[in-house]
């Protein structure tokens, strides 16, 4: 018991000095400013929460048209590869009957607008 004795003297001092420095801090913070401080504290609490609640509301609703939309999405782009593929393919054949036909007729193509004519698609590989 002696330690407690001590330990409860000690902290007397203590507490009567945290009162003190507590009491002091009071006098030189108007009680009315701290009111005020709560009051627009509450208030930005409150905007925050309801800016919160609204945030959560569109995630809610992005991810519902995000996952109506994401399977046509991912239809359309294998759709449009595939088309790719196939474009390039007709375009490889149609420049490989071009190189047969000047080839066999070299007069066919006086010009080279036929290159042109056959193939006026940007290249998509390419970065511009």
């Amino acid at each position: 018991m002696g330690d407690e004795e001590s330990k409860a003297k000690q902290e007397d001092p203590v507490r009567l000095a945290s009162k003190e420095v507590s009491n002091e801090f009071k006098t030189l913070v108007d009680s009315h400013d701290l009111d005020s401080l709560k009051r627009l504290q509450n208030l930005i609490l409150g905007r925050l929460q309801d800016s919160n609640a609204v945030l959560s509301h569109f995630n809610e609703y992005s991810e519902q048209c995000f996952s109506e939309v994401s399977s046509d999405m991912s239809k359309n782009t294998r759709l449009l590869k595939s088309m790719k593929s196939d474009l390039d393919y007709i375009f490889q054949k149609l420049r490989s009957m071009k190189t047969k036909i000047v080839a066999t007729y070299p007069d066919a193509f006086p010009d080279d607008s036929a290159t042109r004519a056959l193939d006026r698609r940007p290249d998509l590989e390419m970065p511009q």
